[in-house]
């Protein structure tokens, strides 16, 4: 291949019969789908949409973006694709810290797992070679003991991407957490993992960038995009609230626009909003603000437990999402419980913003009295304790509610009191007072999700235009903007909040100074909005369509509270326009769509 950037190498592994072969990227799908989240989607498109789930057929693609372990700021991210067990659709879910460049850095691209290992196995991965170890030992241990026995055996510095108790259980959002308790936690990776007997992969590397194509191209692009990083009031590390407060630091600004959902979304603003704030936890938790590679923003926030229950517990990190889901949402206005829930579900491996739903979902389903027996009441911080086990190991209620949201909510006879769309939970951001989340929850290709298109930039932030939140009208069209701009920056792959800084020139500068591969803004915007086509052409033909680009029940007719106490969700017009916008026919991609994109000829 004649582009720059990529180390060309790519392993698949077939867990079934243990062997390993190495190949090329084809140069047409690297220009074409770029890396990472794009080309990861096309892997696992070829290896066929109908597959199962669970079954050894699924493709688990590890991937990075040709500026993955590069000096481009913010580049510390790696893509894990696969078909979702949780939603049946393809999902790619993005890992921060150090893996991503340390698998470039040991000579490879991406990892493409099919099969099933007879016996539990670990992928270790050293300069350019694959090899398929013994994980006997291993297998029933937490993401955390797992972590320091595999760096007691290889030494550090070493990246361990691995599994707990809840991917071995099958636990359909399980996720897959790194040594830095960063994980690609939407969407049941970690179960597909399971399935295989997949406990880790091991990546031993020292730093290696890769050298731009043209260094004097190179040298421009990377002091322009530093400088509107350095220079944002969001991303800025002297000023820009996320480095100061982490991503909490968005839970005031959203409860006061009415959009933080209180007790499974019965509601839309929360009273002790402050208590579990960026602001308060800073104050009185902060142990430190560890970064990912090549990343001045440093929003992770590292906090200690100094008294109650959990006194010396560490964990990282106190993100806005799970101080949401595993807080507001279920009642929980102590950060110390919400740390201690965290730090559960990167041992046991599981999406936080998934077990803080189905929590929720389960004290509403006490509330009105659907379940059999004492139930969880809201504010129970033992109970959730309690809970969150028994659903990493699968025992007594866990058992039901291990199986996500939609699914525990239907065993309880109300499926209307699941907050989730294709089987996926909603995010922190109450559609009825952001709605360009409610169309963006709708039309994800990965179930309701904040990230494909993250419209509060625009609806809190002001960026790159203020829009109105509670407005419908133009919010299709924006929403198609972010998306394809999101996808494009998934598959170089750039940590998404460079977005609140840098837009598709600055992308495109990096890349072309990179890869060595003339782009422009424009053209970038074009490979996002294949990726994304790709994406819906993928999730069509498993028999996906219009009819589940849908919202729960309860944000079309139930108003919300403060400022949004009078909105419901006009769905129906917003995806008309958006549908209008993106040239699908009632959420079907056209095959004049697909052949405009180059997606089939």
């Amino acid at each position: 291949m004649k582009l720059g950037g990529y180390a060309n190498r790519i392993a698949r592994v077939d867990l079934s019969s243990g062997k390993v072969s190495y190949e090329e990227i084809n140069e047409q799908d690297a220009r074409l789908y770029i890396g990472a989240r794009g080309l990861g989607v096309k892997y696992l498109f070829d290896n066929g949409p109908t597959v199962d789930a669970e079954s050894p057929d699924n493709m688990l693609a590890f991937m990075n973006g040709p500026l993955t372990g590069s000096q481009a700021t913010m580049s510390g991210r790696l893509a894990v694709v696969t078909k979702s067990p949780l939603t049946q659709t393809v999902t790619d879910s993005h890992m921060g810290g150090w893996s991503a460049a340390r698998l470039r850095w040991a000579g490879f691209d991406g990892l493409l797992f099919v099969g099933k290992a007879e016996t539990p196995v670990y992928a270790y991965v050293e300069n350019g070679i694959v090899e398929l170890r013994p994980a006997d030992d291993l297998w029933g241990e937490g993401a955390h003991s797992t972590v320091e026995k595999l760096q007691g055996r290889y030494g550090t510095p070493l990246s361990v991407m691995t599994i707990g108790q809840a991917g071995e259980n099958g636990v359909r959002f399980a996720s897959i957490i790194n040594e830095d308790d960063r994980a690609a936690g939407r969407g049941g990776t970690g179960a597909v993992a399971g399935s295989k007997n997949l406990k880790a992969v091991v990546v031993k590397a020292t730093e290696a960038m890769p050298r731009p194509q043209d260094r004097e191209k190179w040298k421009v692009a990377h002091k322009r995009a530093l400088k509107t990083i350095l220079d944002s009031e969001v991303t800025g590390p002297r000023t820009g609230g996320l480095s100061i407060y982490g991503t909490n630091v968005l839970m005031n600004p959203v409860n006061a626009l009415g959009g933080v959902g209180t007790k499974n979304s019965q509601e839309t603003q929360y009273d002790s909003a402050e208590k579990i704030s960026g602001e308060t936890v800073r104050e009185t938790l902060l142990s430190s603000d560890p970064t990912c590679h090549a990343c001045p923003v440093a929003c992770k926030i590292e906090v200690e437990i100094k008294d109650g229950p959990y006194a010396g517990l560490k964990m990282e990190s106190l993100e806005y999402e799970p101080a949401w889901a595993l807080g507001a949402n279920c009642d929980n206005d102590d950060p110390r419980v919400i740390a201690k829930l965290i730090d559960q579900c990167n041992d046991f491996g599981m999406d936080a913003i998934e077990l803080g739903n189905v929590i929720s979902m389960y004290m509403e389903a006490t509330q009105r009295e659907y379940v059999s027996g004492a139930g969880l009441a809201w504010g129970d911080t033992d109970g959730m304790v309690e809970t969150a086990e028994q659903i990493a190991l699968r025992s007594g209620m866990g058992d039901q509610l291990a199986e996500g949201t939609q699914r525990g909510a239907e065993q309880f006879g109300h499926p209307e009191i699941a907050m989730a769309v294709k089987g996926q939970s909603v995010p922190a951001y109450d559609p009825r007072a952001l709605k360009g989340e409610a169309i963006g929850y709708a039309t994800s290709n990965r179930g309701a999700c904040h990230l494909r298109g993250y419209t509060p930039a625009s609806e809190v932030l002001g960026i790159p235009v203020k829009t109105d939140p509670l407005a419908w009208e133009g919010k299709g069209e924006l929403l198609k903007i972010f998306q394809d701009l999101h996808a494009f920056s998934d598959s170089l792959d750039l940590c998404k909040f460079s977005a609140f800084a840098e837009g598709a020139e600055e992308y495109a500068a990096q890349y072309e100074a990179i890869v060595g591969a003339p782009i422009t803004a424009d053209e970038v915007m074009t490979v996002g909005e294949r990726v994304y086509n790709l994406e819906r052409h993928y999730n069509n033909m498993c028999g996906f369509d219009g009819s589940d680009d849908s919202l729960p029940e309860r944000y079309l007719t139930e108003p919300g509270s403060g400022p949004a106490s009078e909105s419901v969700v006009e769905l129906d017009e917003m995806k008309a326009e958006y549908y209008a916008a993106r040239g699908w026919e009632d959420g079907v991609v056209p095959e004049s769509k697909l052949e405009e994109l180059g997606i089939i000829s």
